[in-house]
């Protein structure tokens, strides 16, 4: 099992210097990669609770963001290409959401070897419906060309971009004569692209069989809750005239992550479940149960308050140090 550190970069107020340290640490610490928030924004509304949506579109939680608009957040644009440059192996991802929330989108970008990945974070913006009344899907941003705010839309075009000099596309969601879209990526032959959403088995099976996808991401994912959703995924694979499966995949997820020195009340709430919150017995327990329902890569993701930036390096240590051993020596 890998670890990746989604870093708190969306919080009533962070320094450059504590993500510094986090990022630091999760390299030390040989973790896979750092994750971080980008493109965020917070519209007065949500500090009245005013949104139309809940907080991740998720039942239950509020129409507020954990955020207030004034909040002195850090932008994941400007952090990741000077995080990648501070490090010397660690990889580095950018979040794009829906809501200017943790939700992540289909397709997703990788840039490893240090080298600053800003020529992707030009090339794939969509805009999304932001808020009531907000900015809506499909509303192309001045400055990019058309497969820009499409491409997350259809990961071929991100895969037609990387792997051919000049590259042109008639689709659904774009249509652009032959372009050129600058240097390629290091990976050969494109980095890798992330892929999430549940509620269509049929649409998922398709996309990874169509793509070659390797990678799904989700967010607070129960180990019942990623059995169920692999399996129904799985079925529809069975289907198709693919060898695909979803054993080939690496499967990520973002998990709410604080080590408490007492156990906690880890029952069933949804996505509000304490799952990687607790006592190290708990979690310990917990990551043993994801490796049997094939989790790959659980994404550390420190709360939005009230757990300081020390206190995550000290779990981070513990989890590594003197978790993760057990976890492994189960598998």
């Amino acid at each position: 099992m890998k670890l990746a550190l989604y870093l708190p970069n969306f919080r009533e107020k962070v320094t450059v210097k504590e993500l510094e340290d986090l990022t630091a640490l999760a390299e030390e610490l040989d973790f896979d990669s750092v994750w971080t928030l980008d493109r965020v924004i917070v519209p007065e509304s949500s500090d009245r609770g005013e949104m139309e949506y809940a907080f991740g579109m998720i039942p239950g939680f509020p129409k507020q963001l954990p955020v207030s608009s004034r909040g002195e957040f850090l932008q994941g644009w400007p952090l990741i290409p000077w995080l990648a440059a501070k490090t010397s192996k660690g990889a580095h991802r950018d979040e794009h959401h829906r809501h200017a929330i943790p939700r992540p989108r289909r397709a997703r970008r990788r840039v490893r070897d240090g080298r600053p990945p800003l020529q992707w974070l030009a090339q794939c913006r969509r805009r999304r419906r932001l808020d009531a009344g907000g900015v809506r899907g499909g509303e192309r941003l001045a400055h990019l060309p058309q497969a820009a705010y499409a491409c997350a839309r259809d990961p071929g075009i991100l895969q037609g971009i990387w792997t051919n000099e000049v590259f042109e596309y008639h689709g659904e969601f774009a249509d652009f004569g032959p372009s050129g879209f600058g240097v390629k990526p290091l990976q050969k032959s494109y980095p890798p692209i992330y892929f999430s959403g549940l509620k269509d088995p049929k649409r998922s099976a398709n996309r990874v069989a169509k793509y070659d996808l390797a990678r799904w991401i989700g967010i607070q994912d129960s180990p019942d809750g990623l059995k169920e959703w692999r399996g129904a995924i799985q079925a529809e694979l069975d289907k198709m005239d693919t060898t695909k499966s979803m054993d080939d995949l690496d499967i990520v997820s973002m998990i709410w992550f604080v080590i408490t020195d007492v156990d906690v009340d880890q029952s069933d709430l949804g996505k509000g479940s304490s799952l990687l919150v607790g006592s190290e017995r708990q979690i310990t327990d917990m990551l043993k149960r994801y490796q049997e329902a094939g989790l790959t890569m659980p994404m550390l993701w420190p709360p939005f308050a009230d757990v300081s930036v020390a206190k995550t390096l000290d779990d981070m240590k513990r989890l590594v140090n003197e978790i993760m051993p057990k976890v492994n020596d189960a598998s």
